[in-house]
């Protein structure tokens, strides 16, 4: 007679839906996140090529500094996600990797993300990728939200939902899949919750690049809702300004209700009961 087992369930959760084939795991895994890149990639060239001159800042040109912004969160919050599982599932499956790395992000994330500008200017700047220096400045201040929030996620994981994957045979990717990530969606959601607010927090600085390069002006500043509030606000453009910050405000507001709120609302079906 076999041992009663006793199996720790998610509340209301019926399992995640993947790809049955192969064929449709790789598009899932990776065709899908190319294919979005690209497109997020295509989007902020074509905003690159835009001026910035808050003189000739019209509502729909302060539309688009926002919809160019918002590209450049995504594409940040993509990275930061990306390197944060990596950091993670590290140090999850080395119990020497933890010892050393874990008190290495800890003083890693004390660090204040403009302390790392030399490092930003002397490779992007220095090359004219703007972009590129706006985005890993975003990148970094989002990155620590999610692997913290991950890091927690892993402690509130039942050591009997780990003995039951042990006893059915399920190991490696097959772990991976049905139980570490299902369990970590609630904090996955909310660390992405934090890493976006800490986003929109620096967006200004960003995206106002001229001010950390000698002799810099503002035609090397990325087009954007930030900067376009910074040099509304140095040239006096107070109309500019205003619409800007509403507009950003409305976004964030959107953003909450439509995005986040119903995330929250969906993570419950995967906390433990």
């Amino acid at each position: 007679m076999k041992p009663e087992t006793k199996i720790i369930h998610h509340r209301h959760h019926s399992g995640i839906s993947y790809g049955s084939t192969r064929g449709q795991r790789f598009y899932s895994a990776f065709v899908m996140p190319l294919v979005l890149f690209g497109v997020l990639f295509l989007a902020l060239n074509y905003f690159s090529k835009t001026t910035l001159n808050v003189t000739t800042l019209t509502f729909a040109k302060l539309s688009l500094a926002l919809g160019a912004t918002f590209l450049r969160l995504s594409v940040a919050y993509i990275f930061s996600l990306a390197a944060a599982f990596f950091l993670v599932f590290l140090i999850y499956y080395s119990p020497r990797a933890e010892e050393i790395l874990l008190p290495l992000y800890d003083i890693t994330e004390s660090v204040p993300t403009l302390a790392f500008f030399p490092v930003i200017i002397l490779l992007f700047i220095r090359f004219g990728f703007f972009n590129g220096a706006a985005i890993f400045i975003l990148f970094l201040s989002m990155l620590w939200n999610i692997v913290f929030s991950l890091v927690g996620g892993l402690s509130t994981i039942p050591a009997d939902l780990k003995s039951a994957a042990e006893v059915f045979g399920i190991r490696g990717w097959m772990f991976v899949k049905k139980v570490l990530l299902p369990a970590l969606v609630p904090q996955l959601v909310t660390g992405s919750l934090l890493a976006w607010a800490q986003g929109w927090n620096i967006i200004i600085v960003a995206e106002v690049l001229h001010t950390y390069i000698p002799g810099g002006t503002p035609a090397q500043d990325v087009f954007g809702i930030g900067s376009a509030l910074v040099n509304a606000s140095a040239s006096g453009q107070s109309n500019v300004f205003f619409v800007a910050i509403l507009l950003m405000i409305l976004a964030i507001a959107l953003l909450n209700f439509l995005v986040w709120q119903k995330l929250l609302q969906y993570a419950e079906r995967y906390k433990f009961d």
